[in-house]
């Protein structure tokens, strides 16, 4: 498309914006004189945390907020038309035509009982006018346009049958069918792995070049604003504060609180010739200064093994024959082997699918293996004992708010452990209840409030004190901090590690979140399809990645500097592999190497061939 052609196309023109809702006590302003513009092909990102104001721009954008509690004051212009002034019918007609949006969560987004290409296809008929014949042919195009393979083969597949990257490229073909002037893109990444995220990114800002679009991005994450916007708006509790090119920002912010977000964003690097995990620096939004980090010494005691997993596998049938024959099944965890020293953070690293998380709960016994054992402070894993050991080995879950039981105060929710293994009194339960929110960093009064009352950080750090209350040697942190701000991830990252030092924990810390496990781990084990394809100490991992699918993880990190974005075809258009193998499939014998002490390698296979 040319620059001509490209300078017909409207951009949206946002003044004097100021969205209120109603409340019991009246109106509520959320969002205060906002005001900016995007030119058409330019990348505009608001930038802020939860609370901000993000989401609700993008919806007023949308006509999508609630029209009986929402009072909209100012102007929004796509082109020459006023947004505000539009009847919803006319609303209706823009939306997906003009202006279309990616959400956050693609699997809520896409309708589980209609297929991949239909759904693509319904965009195109509602909007354009055309035969169910010729959209067809336009959403198979589209599919192939955003790189999802065998396109035609994949158009009748359900949105179940899909990678969650797969997913969210499905959402950029609805979002493109009818070539809009604006695409709002809210989150689109955050849920996705580190990989994918880099894809996902590549794309869109390869089809906007193409199409010439404006796009809004909204997202919480400094890095990804890096990689994608011209421009940044920055928020906080609904006020701008401040605006420029994403470079003149990163280089020179002036606000306290775009500075606390700048710095709060952990890099790749920044533990280099550092050989003990680091807390967070915690940075002050109204001044912009850190506080002064704590130092923390390893305590790893080598001679004291809390955890240890040989030969660990699980297998799920998938397909059977009418006789109860299994002719596929689901290789999650293939021969796993780790050990834990007491005091030790091993982080587990990997995309969606590579069994991670299915390696935590099997070691918390939440799942029973097929094969391999598990010991917990010498002890083994066996349904006869799973109860007894399940006090020391504990879980804290990505998503605090349904890890917490909406009908039990925070008190009773981080003693249920206490009341199921018989292991206090009433009277006692609330004392230590107390005893555990002091030692999260909450008050002891807010026992008896309910999780909603609580912010997702607050949730995790009440998680966190149930964790505790048993006692236990060994916790496994399932992307704990994934779903959080930036400055709340630092703040329960730094409580984790002042709790191993306090109390001599062992840690299994899984993430895709490299720059986060390059701040506090000892050790890092990258899992592909199930296997452990790389395992050593963090330093010698981070500098010295062997194995090809390492080496992609580390490379796919979005760097916070626009000065170094990265050259978008360097990225791996590709999804992890499935695996789902034939029920007579005997998996090939593995061998190690070992590179430098304690680092070992899998030999990569032919599919890692350049």
């Amino acid at each position: 498309m040319s620059i001509a052609e490209t300078t017909k196309k409207p951009g949206l023109s946002i003044s004097g914006l100021n969205i209120s809702f109603r409340n019991k006590d009246g109106w509520t302003s959320v969002v205060r004189n906002l005001g900016f513009d995007i030119a058409p092909g330019e990348t505009v990102a608001i930038v802020g945390e939860s609370g901000s104001g993000k989401s609700v721009t993008a919806l007023s954008v949308l006509g999508l907020l609630p029209q009986q509690s929402t009072r909209i004051e100012g102007s929004i212009r796509l082109g020459d038309k006023e947004l505000l002034s539009l009847s919803p019918k006319a609303l209706k007609a823009l939306r997906g035509n003009e202006i279309a949006m990616i959400f956050q969560e693609p699997m809520t987004s896409l309708n589980p009982t209609m297929c991949i290409g239909d759904q693509i296809a319904e965009s195109i008929i509602a909007h354009r006018g055309i035969s169910k014949a010729e959209a067809k042919v336009e959403a198979i195009r589209l599919m192939e346009k955003v790189h999802i393979p065998s396109a035609a083969r994949r158009y009748g597949e359900y949105p179940h049958q899909f990678s969650g990257g797969m997913r969210q490229r499905v959402m950029i073909a609805i979002a493109l069918a009818c070539k809009p002037a604006l695409l709002i893109a809210d989150e689109p990444t955050t849920a996705l792995d580190v990989t994918i995220q880099a894809q996902v990114l590549n794309l869109i800002k390869e089809l906007q070049e193409e199409e010439g679009m404006a796009v809004l991005f909204i997202t919480h994450d400094m890095g990804v604003v890096a990689e994608v916007a011209d421009r940044m708006v920055v928020m906080y509790r609904g006020d701008v504060v401040e605006e420029g090119t994403t470079t003149e920002i990163f280089a020179n912010a002036r606000h306290p609180y775009t500075k606390a977000l700048l710095s709060a964003v952990p890099q790749l690097g920044s533990m280099s010739g550092s050989s003990d995990p680091q807390p967070f620096a915690i940075y002050d939004i109204n001044t912009g200064l850190a506080a002064e980090a704590s130092v923390l010494k390893s305590t790893v005691d080598t001679s004291e093994i809390l955890l240890d997993v040989k030969d660990l596998s699980v297998r799920f049938p998938v397909q059977q024959t009418i006789l109860g024959k299994v002719t596929a099944r689901v290789h999650a965890v293939e021969n796993v082997s780790l050990t834990l020293a007491r005091g030790e953070t091993l982080a587990i690293v990997g995309e969606s699918g590579s069994g991670k998380s299915t390696t935590g709960k099997l070691i918390t016994g939440l799942l029973h293996p097929t094969a391999g054992k598990v010991e917990i402070c010498g002890k083994p894993m066996r349904s006869d004992t799973r109860q007894s050991l399940s006090r020391s080995v504990q879980m804290i879950f990505q998503d605090p708010f349904a890890s917490l039981n909406p009908r039990l105060t925070v008190g009773r929710a981080i003693t249920e452990p206490l009341r199921i293994h018989k292991l206090a009194t009433e009277k006692e339960q609330d004392e230590i209840a107390a005893s555990l929110l002091t030692r999260v960093g909450l008050s002891p009064d807010i026992a008896k409030r309910y999780p909603h009352e609580f912010s997702g950080g607050q949730r995790q750090r009440i998680c966190v004190a149930r964790t505790l209350a048993l006692k236990p040697s060994v916790i496994i942190a399932d992307e704990a901090v994934s779903a959080l701000d930036v400055s709340v991830k630092a703040q329960v990252v730094n409580l984790l590690l002042e709790l191993q030092q306090e109390m001599q924990l062992g840690f299994i810390f899984i993430s895709h979140d490299m720059a986060v496990v390059e701040r506090i781990s000892h050790r890092v084990a990258v899992m592909y399809l199930g296997e452990i394809v790389e395992i050593g100490p963090r330093a010698a991992i981070f500098s010295n990645p062997v194995h090809p699918y390492t080496r992609r993880l580390i490379e796919a990190v979005p760097v916070p500097d626009p000065s170094r974005r990265r050259d978008r075809h360097k990225i791996a258009d590709s999804e992890i592999r499935s695996p789902v193998r034939p029920g007579d499939y005997v998996p090939p014998a593995r061998s190690y190497r070992e590179v430098s002490p304690g680092h070992l390698v899998q030999d990569a296979g032919p599919e890692w061939a350049a």
